[in-house]
């Protein structure tokens, strides 16, 4: 006959006339806080079947330190059970009846825990603050620099794999088919990379990529260059789930490592994964234009629509809200073969005026984008030099009235007033110049964006065909109205939102394109 412990089988003497005796000794090999530890769901499972005696821990502390739960298993779950409950540097034994101290000792452990967990919390919000790096292992294509152990580095094979991932999805993929065809090429996965570089065995399917760890490589900020602080958190200490932070209780750091991705690149993916492209169901066709088109009237997307018997000049995208004139929209309606002859137009108009007169085009996106935007930064930054400066000398005043109350030169009533006016007229300087700021940065971006759209000209100047990386890299958003045909042609606007700069009317176009209707001249 023997016994066995939770985490050791060794024989034993019986301690009594029971089949079965269980010595449980709770060892610290997880978070005593929490009660969903292996060993320990072994032993509820052996006493609730009758099949322990005794349960032998070296102290109260080795059990657990939610007060609550050591309380329900000393105090009810082992009395029920008959089970003796021995702590050994605790001096507790059940079978010597109740022990008045005990309660107030599962409490100071409790309150160890939690003031442990506090003291780890600020440490960590120390550092998340000054901007190191808060997880463990740095992500995918980085590596920990050997001379700095805080700082990362370009793991430059990952690094690769990490730009076609983005440049796969500039041109359209999604994770799914990014991972097939990784797992195509015979790609290492992530993890499978990490053990070949440690020199450890490979895993089962070392070139078998998830859809999940690709959108996951797809959402992270870090590949910009930048570190992203407290994304998550938990409610308690008693808790292993993390929740999601708000943005705004985020901390983001720039320039903390060298970029992989291009931010400009990075944003335009995130834009292509709030609208997630699938082939249509009836052939294995995906619209190069999908997810880009939207509706003139009800603002809704325009879906595409191909089948096996239709050819890809029968190609096409309706309002998603139009079914058969019973819908709550109108028909909206346009071939891909004709946007395609649009939109490959216009990217031939904007590189061929950039490249004829790159000023005249800087000036014709400045006087429809930045124009009035910039006569507002310019005001913004006269308003904000005049508010530090009336900041700074209401320091001075106040400065000045408090001499004069520890003086006696005014009355102390009158240095209360006088102080409360100040300090509401000093916060609300402070705040308009908060404001004032944001405008100005916002122009700046948008100047920014404007070389960030001219690197993309330049990329692809004399372009003959579109793709999906030319239609992604230079187009933001296709609005279409629905057609006019009252002069007896088809006659159909299309707005072209570019990507950084927005709307440029070019000279001399309507933005539209004209199909004649059948059975009539021009």
């Amino acid at each position: 006959m023997c016994a066995y412990s939770v985490f050791n089988t060794f024989p034993v003497y019986p301690l009594s006339a029971k089949p079965l005796i269980l010595l449980a000794f709770c060892r610290y090999r997880y978070h005593t806080s929490l009660f969903d530890r292996p060993g320990w769901n072994e032993m509820i499972r052996l006493a609730e079947a009758g099949k322990v005696q005794t349960v032998i821990v070296k102290d109260m502390s080795r059990m657990g330190r939610d007060y609550l739960k050591v309380g329900y298993y000393t105090e009810s779950f082992f009395a029920e059970r008959d089970i003796r409950y021995i702590a050994i540097n605790d001096g507790v034994d059940s079978d010597k009846g109740d022990n008045d101290f005990t309660p107030f000792r599962n409490l100071f452990n409790d309150f160890y825990a939690r003031d442990t967990s506090k003291k780890i919390r600020a440490v960590m919000r120390a550092k998340g603050n000054a901007g190191e790096h808060l997880c463990t292992n740095p992500p995918y294509g980085y590596m920990k620099d050997p001379a700095d152990k805080k700082k990362w580095m370009v793991d430059e094979e990952a690094a690769e794999i990490v730009k076609r991932i983005f440049d796969l999805c500039i041109a359209g993929k999604g994770p799914m088919q990014i991972a097939k065809l990784l797992t195509a090429e015979h790609i290492l996965t992530v993890k499978a990379h990490y053990a070949q570089r440690a020199g450890k065995p490979l895993p089962e399917k070392p070139y078998h990529w998830d859809p999940k760890s690709v959108a996951g490589i797809l959402e992270r900020p870090e590949y910009t260059g930048c570190t992203v602080n407290f994304k998550t958190y938990s409610k308690s200490h008693k808790l292993k789930k993390r929740l999601y932070n708000v943005p705004e209780n985020q901390r983001i750091f720039p320039n903390t490592q060298p970029a992989i991705i291009d931010e400009q690149v990075f944003v335009r993916v995130q834009e292509l994964r709030e609208n997630k492209r699938r082939p249509a169901k009836q052939a294995e066709r995906q619209g190069l234009f999908s997810g880009l088109l939207y509706c003139a009237d009800c603002g809704s997307k325009l879906h595409f629509a191909t089948g096996k018997n239709m050819t890809p000049q029968q190609d096409c995208y309706r309002c998603s809200r139009y079914k058969s004139n019973t819908g709550d929209c109108t028909m909206h309606f346009i071939r891909e073969e004709t946007l395609k002859l649009f939109v490959l137009q216009r990217i031939f108009d904007v590189t061929a005026l950039f490249f004829d007169d790159a000023m005249a085009f800087e000036e014709a996106a400045k006087k429809q984008h930045f124009q009035e935007a910039e006569k507002e930064a310019q005001k913004r930054k006269r308003e904000i030099a005049q508010a530090e400066k009336r900041i700074a000398e209401l320091d001075r005043i106040f400065k000045r009235i408090y001499e004069d109350d520890i003086s006696g030169t005014i009355s102390h009533e009158r240095f209360l007033k006088l102080s409360t006016d100040y300090e509401a007229e000093q916060r609300e300087l402070t705040e308009q110049v908060k404001t004032w700021r944001e405008v100005v940065e916002i122009f700046e971006q948008d100047r920014s964006d404007f070389d960030s759209f001219a690197a993309i000209v330049r990329k692809y100047v004399g372009i003959r065909e579109l793709t999906p990386t030319i239609v992604n890299e230079f187009v933001k958003k296709i609005i279409v109205h629905a057609p006019d045909k009252s002069s007896g042609h088809r006659r159909q606007k299309i707005e072209l939102v570019w990507n950084f700069i927005g709307e440029v009317n070019l000279p001399g176009d309507d933005q539209t394109v004209e199909r004649q209707r059948k059975g009539r001249t021009a």
